[in-house]
């Protein structure tokens, strides 16, 4: 007689690893088409590596690291690419009249029998990650030898080919790079130009990673091909150009924002890459610290009045920015915003395009929504003093302006805004705060383990005033590509224009003055709120020193 079949959330209520209450809100809140695994993975209650453990040890079912499977191809042939995708499962190896697949979910008998049905074997299930599973499919369903096909094709049937024919060579290509990046959480695809060849990197959790390198013929193809999906000008080598590609991998919408730019080897591209379901609206999960959650609202709720976020590329900003318009859109209020490019679709917020082409700047688009009766405006970047000078004025006649500044730090904005040329009284009575940020990278959950902190981080922690014993830190595994860390959080860096600080200001005081001031009214500075997420075992000091340097 067969044992009875248990459910997955009795066998993880069973080994402690979460409540009752949590497994009854998992699957009150989770939509009908979401595995349970996915929807308690998605809530942070355990990892995917509990998860898998508690799979082998309970069931039995060994547990597998597909990093360097030797995979035999002809089975890829047996269990078709979209039903492998949309069961999130591999075939390993068949052995007479048995076929072993890793599978994320083990226990989803119904594929089982699906898959016994269509290929005629006895199926034998191992245990492997969702996103080893992920990356196994980007990488050798697709994993053909295009070189060879690429190289001798006259030139107009290349065009020709990449226009009409969706199976053509190069359109596979560019769809499993862009797929494969999606599946590996990549931010940037980057295709490099050199003398001999194409280097296509990947950028996880904000470091490039090499994910390929191409022969050199490949490259006017693959950048026809990217132009085309950008509606960009081919035949336009000479000068950079920027666009944008709506798709969709996944059943998830995608939208990649494309630059182009002219090297010496020929043109680079980079795609940023902005998943459209996964944007994030609340500020709670932005990993902010208490007081400067608390600091940040009190001055995002204010009537009128300038909130800037600083911080270079890629450090978050537009992030937080979606997020606090998410938290002040309401119908009682008119929300408009000028971007460039718009990143998000927020519905019941007004978001104007910027088109240098036609003239429309940020401040020409500014000038426009101040007759449009705003309560809130959101200005995508201050990048000149007509833009600032009216974001001023704004604030001043009773409108708050969000808006962004790349600087290094809270103090450094203050000084920009000098730079510019707007008058220091101008500055105090507009500006409210200054948020400035950046993203760090997390410890894998995965692989971490807490080890004794070194004497040079003691020393480091020591004069900040704080103390730390044990410092966790990742070893790297299959769940974070042997990197030792997955994911990234915020660090922040609230400053608040007080009464002091407006002193300073109008008096021409030098940065470190306003530093003092900043610090005796209780502003958590970068390097600190990253050591504190040290403490609570979110990162290392190393990543928290990559960005933010103490004084």
């Amino acid at each position: 007689m067969a044992a009875p079949r248990k459910r997955l959330g009795d066998l993880l209520v069973e080994s402690g690893l979460i409540t009752d209450v949590q497994l009854e809100m998992a699957l009150a809140e989770k939509p009908k088409d979401q595995r349970l695994g996915d929807a308690l993975l998605g809530r942070g209650y355990i990892t995917e590596q509990q998860l898998i453990e508690v799979l082998e040890f309970q069931l039995g079912i060994p547990h597998i690291n597909l990093f360097r499977y030797p995979f035999d191809p002809k089975l890829f042939n047996i269990v078709h690419k979209d039903f492998a995708k949309r069961n999130l499962l591999v075939p390993l190896k068949a052995d007479g009249d048995r076929l072993f697949v890793a599978m994320s979910d083990p226990m989803d008998y119904l594929t089982i029998e699906d898959l016994r049905l269509s290929t005629g074997f006895h199926i034998e299930t191992a245990i492997a990650s969702k996103d080893d599973i992920l990356r196994t499919i980007s990488k050798y369903y697709e994993d053909e030898s295009f070189e060879d096909i690429f190289i001798d094709q006259p030139e107009e049937t290349k065009q020709q080919e990449e226009l009409t024919d969706l199976d053509s060579p190069v359109v596979r290509l560019v769809n499993q790079l862009m797929v494969s990046a999606v599946a590996q959480k990549a931010s940037d695809i980057h295709l490099d130009p050199q003398e001999n060849e194409l280097i296509i990197r990947y950028r996880l959790d904000g470091l490039l990673k090499t994910e390929r390198v191409l022969p050199k013929h490949m490259q006017g193809m693959l950048t026809a091909r990217i132009k085309i999906l950008a509606n960009l000008d081919i035949t336009e080598q000479r000068l950079p150009q920027d666009g944008r590609i709506k798709t969709t991998i996944d059943f998830r919408p995608i939208d990649l924002r494309v630059s182009t730019l002219p090297t010496i080897f020929g043109e680079k591209i980079v795609m940023r890459i902005l998943d459209l379901s996964s944007s994030l609206s609340d500020l709670k999960k932005l990993g902010f610290n208490p007081l400067n959650l608390d600091r940040f609202l009190e001055e995002i709720n204010r009537p009128n009045g300038i909130v800037l976020i600083s911080g270079p590329t890629g450090s978050g900003k537009s992030s937080t920015l979606y997020a606090a318009l998410n938290k002040l859109n309401s119908e009682e209020v008119n929300i408009i915003t000028v971007e460039d490019p718009v990143e998000y679709q927020l519905s019941g917020v007004n978001q104007i395009q910027v088109n240098q082409n036609v003239g429309l700047t940020f401040a020409t688009g500014l000038r426009s929504i101040l007759r449009q009766d705003p309560d809130i405006v959101m200005v995508g970047e201050i990048r000149d003093r007509d833009t600032v000078e009216i974001a001023i004025r704004a604030s001043l006649t009773g409108h708050l302006v969000l808006s962004t500044i790349h600087t290094n730090d809270s103090v450094a904005s203050i000084t920009r805004l000098l730079d510019m040329g707007v008058e220091p009284f101008l500055v105090t009575a507009s500006l409210n705060a200054v948020v400035a940020q950046r993203l760090i990278r997390k410890v894998c959950r995965d692989c971490g383990k807490k080890m004794p902190a070194t004497t040079r981080e003691q020393e480091i922690f020591a004069k900040r005033g704080l103390t730390v014993e044990e410092i966790n830190r990742g070893s790297g595994c299959a769940a974070c590509n042997m990197t030792g860390y997955r994911g990234r959080v915020a660090i922040h860096e609230v400053l608040l224009i007080d009464d002091a600080m407006r002193e300073l200001i109008n008096s021409n005081a030098t940065p470190a003055k306003m530093r003092e001031a900043a610090v005796k009214s209780g502003t958590i500075f970068l390097i600190d709120d990253g050591l504190d997420k040290v403490i609570q075992g979110l990162t290392t000091t190393e990543e928290v020193l990559r960005v933010a340097l103490p004084e």
